[in-house]
């Protein structure tokens, strides 16, 4: 495959898109997301292409939380019906805020959201382990009584407090790559996988069905940035720079890593799960399948970083 050098996929954070310190109305998040647009088109202005997913750990978690509030009166629906639904909606919020901001810099693209499915295999021992942490975030006391009411499994999260935790199998395939791909050509800004796609499985009989899980974001992005040639899988996080040794007194940012370099550090617990492991991890991936870039850098940093003037590079 020909990868386009002029061509990236950009994967925000759900907390970029919806911190936890709002208060979680559309206006904020509306104004939170232009904000962010405004670096995405200072790229874009440069003549560079690209593909947007996003997380969806908040707004997801939300939506489960209010239906186990409300099920004795609305039946609740399925953890794959509700990853469409926050797809939907942040995809909706992403597209108005970005076409808005392209157009008060005079600028004419259409940007379209895709509402995406993502195989997964059934047999994938983590459809069955929850370990992904989604939603707000409670006191031990809060997380024993709300998995008592309503079964779900709950884990500490990075210090911060008890967060829900549910399944998260590996994606095998993006289903809509094609269409991402003709929007691609068509000249349309895609807005795709969002929390990582809906998770569907195939059956004996060819029909796709959802299951009740959350992929990762990241894993997926580099899945998609292969599919569709991208040059660079941009990963956006909160700080400039990837560490080793964070937070001790040896700490050192890194401004790039091999492979070979990036998988030792992972293997030496450098990248912890609930931290830095997931993306690299992607990268990897992306390397893998002949991606010849991954860039993992803070928003602010963006256009810097595809200049080669910040963020942490991964390179074969």
């Amino acid at each position: 495959m020909a990868f386009d050098p002029k061509l990236i996929v950009v994967a925000f954070g759900g907390n970029a898109v919806y911190p936890p310190s709002i208060k979680g109305t559309a206006q904020e998040q509306l104004d939170i997301m232009a904000e962010a647009c405004e670096h995405l088109v200072k790229v874009i202005k440069t003549g560079i292409r690209v593909v947007i997913t996003h997380g969806n750990g908040p707004v997801v978690g939300n939506i489960l939380f209010r239906m186990a509030r409300t099920a004795r009166e609305l039946v609740p629906m399925p953890m794959d019906v509700c990853v469409a639904h926050s797809q939907g909606g942040m995809g909706y919020m992403l597209q108005q805020s970005l076409a808005n901001v392209l157009a008060m810099h005079g600028m004419t693209q259409r940007v379209s959201s895709i509402v995406t499915e993502v195989k997964v295999d059934p047999r994938d021992p983590a459809s069955t382990h929850p370990t992904k942490p989604i939603g707000k975030f409670f006191s031990e006391a809060d997380a024993k009584i709300i998995a008592a009411e309503t079964g779900w499994d709950f884990a500490e999260d990075s210090g911060r407090g008890y967060r829900r935790v549910v399944p998260s199998p590996a994606p095998l395939k993006i289903l809509d790559s094609p269409a991402i791909i003709a929007l691609l050509a068509a000249g349309v800004i895609p807005i795709a996988a969002g929390g990582g796609g809906i998770p569907v499985v195939r059956d004996e009989r060819g029909r796709h069905h959802g299951v009740p899980a959350v992929i990762d974001k990241d894993m997926t992005s580099a899945l998609l940035a292969a599919d569709v040639g991208a040059g660079t899988l941009v990963m956006l996080t909160g700080v400039e720079r990837v560490a080793i040794d964070f937070g001790k007194p040896a700490q050192k940012f890194l401004d790039r890593m091999q492979a070979a370099e990036a998988h030792k550090h992972l293997s030496d617990g450098q990248f912890p799960p609930g931290s830095m492991g997931p993306k690299i991890t992607a990268a990897l991936r992306f390397i893998e399948r002949g991606g010849p870039r991954a860039l993992i850098t803070s928003l602010e940093k963006l256009a810097a970083g595809l200049a080669g003037r910040a963020g942490t590079e991964i390179v074969p």
